[in-house]
């Protein structure tokens, strides 16, 4: 007897069934994609149990011929792709021709269809059985219906896997949001156990399409995210991206299209990784949905069996593109009035631990001025800089000189932006303001932060940062691996604007620091920054890191909690706020500021009822 053998079809379906059929979920992907492909524009789900017991789809798409209904039931028999050029820029969702084949072998299938040529509609039914079908005349409109019932019920094992009614459900309904994000002019319904889940209308404006956004996913994310349309070396990218303040503690809004087919991809997922790296919290994900559109020859879709990934062929330049326009769009969010309000940043999904202070706020203070450090002799001091006032020796020596709306209260006014003018200091850690719609609460080392990290990564590529020398050098104990560092990495040392010596392995001396440092202890910067030289080795690896330590420069170098500040200062503050990129957030992803506006004040208080 020969040990190799040809396999049944009946085995070889239901071995390709474990690869394209892993759940309720998967059968729904594969049968809708199959109607959107033939042209429909509704679609209708019935679904009992999770999917197993049943999965109808009903479609308006162009229906299948009589001629056609037994081969729709055969593996690999397809209408998408005829030779190898079609695969190589497949345009359709589905294409494999292997889903009615791998679900009709574990399930028992119905599948009717009707076409406009032809008089009567179709009807062929299979049950897991080798693949041979009976046609039937049958009631049927213009279009498709995909009857599954009893899902893996002849292979027990598979069905012991399924999870429960409502996980499993949880799945399909994924899918479908999925397609209905992907496919806004399709009207799609579904019904779980005769209950109505979704009843989307065609949307063919960008009001009903921000409708749909807001009904699958939440009202939240439809007011705080921004639209983008980019366009660029054949490729486009469109949708919409959350703000960083609308954060999600699990990646469970990140949904990317390509083509029209939704996909997970790393080169993707690290680009966007990227674009958000300055303002998101620790351990948040970022929520976005996103539809990029190239040649489909530039992107293999023929990876999984599942279609779920895809490959592109020149993954650079889709990387560049992607991170190049979201960092842009990031990068030019100013603060708006409507932009953040109070319910959604004390939301436990969008800004966790609000006001927790980091551990660095409250040590290496560093006065805003030259004088003592006491606030008397800080107001006093600060009587003779009013006309050339600084919030510090100002990072980068970039300096606020003759500002005219320092001068009084009514020029304050004239002057004020979108952040308003500020009226107080709030147990020296927020900065009150007032605009045309309310109150402005403003944290004022996190809104420093971000102003003095800006400026820092700005100065950083123009090659000015520039560096002071030290009238009297600074001691530094150091480890053995320190000072080693310190002269393996004695040029990137350079140009943080640091000149270091070592005297022996367990000493060194601080010699030049960043001018605008020079006030500041620099001995706890400089062993960060040590630390950080260390891990990565490496030249290249510093040059990857450079934000990290540019941004703890910034957080040594800004404002600190406990600090007193001036009328002036404040306002001074809140105008670098209006012109710097991504002032909504500090560089760890907490925000900045909020509004309460007068309707919001007016109901604390209770005012008009």
């Amino acid at each position: 007897m020969n040990k190799i053998q040809l396999l049944s079809p009946r085995l070889a379906n239901q071995i390709a069934a474990g690869e394209v059929v892993e759940r309720p979920a998967s059968v729904v992907k594969e049968l809708l994609e199959n109607a959107l492909d033939a042209g429909a524009t509704k679609l209708s789900l019935d679904i009992e149990e999770g999917g197993v017991q049943l999965i109808r789809i009903q479609d308006n798409g162009s229906g299948i011929s009589k001629e056609d209904l037994p081969l729709a039931l055969n593996r690999h028999a397809t209408s998408k792709i005829t030779n190898l050029e079609d695969l190589e820029g497949v345009a359709t969702l589905g294409f494999r021709g292997e889903a009615l084949a791998s679900v009709s072998s574990v399930s028992r299938l119905t599948l009717s269809s009707g076409t406009e040529d032809q008089i009567h509609s179709w009807q062929v039914t299979t049950a897991g059985r080798d693949m041979t079908t009976s046609i039937t005349p049958c009631a049927h409109p213009k279009g498709t219906t995909v009857e599954v019932k009893d899902l893996f019920f002849n292979t027990p094992a598979r069905r012991k896997f399924l999870k429960t009614t409502k996980t499993e459900f949880s799945h399909l309904s994924e899918i479908v949001k999925r397609i209905a994000l992907s496919h806004f002019e399709v009207q799609i319904s579904l019904n779980h156990n005769q209950k109505a889940i979704y009843h989307l209308p065609p949307c063919t404006t960008a009001q009903l399409k921000e409708k749909r956004l807001a009904a699958l996913l939440n009202n939240d994310f439809a007011k705080q995210s921004l639209f983008i349309n980019a366009e660029a070396s054949g490729l486009k990218l469109s949708g919409w991206v959350g703000l960083p303040t609308y954060n999600r503690s699990q990646a469970d809004f990140q949904y990317f299209f390509v083509n029209g087919r939704p996909v997970k991809d790393r080169v993707v997922n690290h680009a966007v990784k990227q674009a958000y790296r300055d303002v998101l919290f620790h351990g948040r994900h970022a929520a976005f949905v996103l539809y990029l559109e190239l040649d489909p020859k530039l992107v293999d879709v023929n990876v999984h069996p599942t279609k779920h990934e895809v490959r592109f062929r020149e993954s650079r330049l889709v990387h560049d593109f992607l991170f190049h326009h979201l960092h842009r769009i990031i990068g030019e969010i100013r603060p708006k009035n409507d932009q953040i309000s109070p319910t959604s940043l004390h939301s436990r999904e969008t800004a966790p631990e609000l006001h927790s202070t980091n551990s660095m706020d409250f040590q290496h203070r560093m006065p805003l001025m030259p004088g003592n450090e006491s606030s008397t002799n800080f107001n006093q001091t600060s009587q003779k800089y009013n006309s050339t006032y600084q919030i510090q020796e100002r990072q980068i020596d970039v300096q606020l000189k003759s500002m005219p709306y320092l001068a009084n209260s009514e020029t304050q006014k004239e002057i004020a932006g979108q952040m308003g003018y500020a009226i107080a200091q709030l147990h020296g850690i927020y900065i009150l303001a007032q605009n045309e719609n309310g109150l402005i609460l403003v944290d004022m080392h996190a809104a420093h932060e971000r102003i003095t990290y800006e400026k820092l990564k700005t100065a950083f590529d123009q090659q000015s940062l520039q560096a002071q020398p030290l009238l009297i050098p600074v001691s530094l104990e150091v480890t053995p691996i320190q000072a080693e560092t310190i002269e393996l990495h004695h040029t990137d040392i350079n140009q943080f604007g640091f000149e270091l010596t070592v005297l022996s392995e367990n000493s060194a001396t601080i010699r030049r620091v960043p001018a605008f440092l020079h006030h500041a202890d620099p001995k706890p910067l400089v062993l960060d920054l040590l630390n950080d030289l260390a891990e990565h080795q490496s030249s290249l690896a510093v040059k990857g890191v450079r934000d990290d330590i540019l941004a703890t420069m910034a957080c040594h170098g800004s404002v600190r909690a406990k600090r007193i500040l001036t009328i002036p200062e404040m306002n001074a503050l809140l105008r670098e706020m209006e012109i710097t990129e991504r002032s909504d957030q500090c560089n760890h992803g907490r925000p900045t500021w909020i509004q309460l506006s007068m309707n919001q004040l007016d109901k604390l208080f209770l005012r008009g009822q």
